[in-house]
């Protein structure tokens, strides 16, 4: 079982660039579309979060079922869904005006147990950002490494939401020494002001940089660094890509029995050939679809 934390939000994604262009409302949120790439590729997954009891909520708690993921470690409350305004640039390429203010993913409190059977949880974005509940997912990051469970960390920097960058910089190398991997974007590198290398070498078994069209390096602990390129496709939009990349990073590490610290640090140049593979293929198929849409197992051929 892998446990995705985080919060599930609604997307407005605009139909075209262009500030007046009609929204149209999807679920989403990194760790959500994260959660539903795991279940439509066939993994065993389970969300854990605070999701609103409004419209909005229900249809997230429907979406999440939809995929196959198990809503049973997602609490509840009566307050509003956060909302994130989506912008489209030219290239499809996406960015975000968030409403977060008293939205119940928020009040998250660390759970007192997992799912049976839990091998791995992953976390990210809004989450470790937006307090009271950022504590409480650290809380439970740095319980799940010491439990020896596998943990893996997309922070996908949302600066409109850090007001203080140098204490979110801070915070965020503190959590490396319970990271087993971490996954980030070139744009989250440069603003978090640090190198891959320097990454694996304060925790993390090994660092997945997302580099857009140009596709996926990867950087372990043991100094192997290897780049694999993305597929040539017509791009819709962005959204969602990258937490595609992190489902499928897991999905293809379960299938080789890796999902631990150990078993990470084995792998060999063609074990990561093919796991970067699948992420670029995965993410590819994201991309030509209008919003988070992630590919199922038989679009991949698994």
């Amino acid at each position: 079982m892998i446990v995705v934390a985080g919060e599930a939000l609604i997307d407005l994604v605009p139909h075209e660039p262009g500030p007046l262009s009609p929204l149209r409302p999807v679920p989403g949120g990194g760790p959500f579309n994260t959660a539903v790439a795991l279940g439509r590729l066939g993994a065993g997954v389970a969300f854990c979060s605070r999701i609103s009891t409004d419209g909005y909520g229900e249809a997230l708690l429907e979406a999440l079922r939809a995929s196959g993921v198990d809503t049973g470690p997602v609490q509840r409350g009566p307050e509003p869904t956060t909302l994130a305004l989506a912008r489209l640039d030219e290239d499809g390429s996406a960015s975000y005006a968030f409403y977060v203010e008293g939205t119940a993913d928020r009040l998250f409190e660390a759970p007192r147990a997992l799912p049976a059977g839990t091998r791995a949880v992953s976390f990210g974005t809004c989450s470790l950002v937006l307090e009271p509940g950022a504590s409480a997912y650290e809380e439970l990051l740095r319980a799940s490494a010491a439990r020896g469970l596998f943990t893996v960390l997309d922070p996908n920097v949302r600066p409109g939401l850090i007001p203080s960058p140098g204490a979110y910089r801070e915070r965020f190398r503190s959590w490396l020494g319970s990271v087993s991997l971490l996954k980030l974007s070139e744009e989250d590198a440069r603003w978090l002001g640090g190198t891959p290398r320097e990454w694996a070498a304060a925790g993390p078994g090994a660092v997945v940089l997302t580099r857009g069209a140009a596709g996926l390096t990867v950087v372990t602990r043991e100094g192997l660094e290897l780049s694999a390129p993305a597929p040539r496709v017509p791009v819709a939009d962005t959204i969602g890509a990258g937490d595609t990349v992190t489902a499928a990073l897991l999905h293809g590490l379960t299938r080789r029995g890796a999902l631990s610290p150990a078993h990470l640090a084995a792998l060999d140049t063609e074990d990561w050939r093919d796991l970067l593979g699948l992420a670029t293929r995965a993410a590819a198929v994201t991309c030509t679809r209008p919003g988070a849409q992630p590919p199922t197992a038989a679009e991949l051929g698994l």
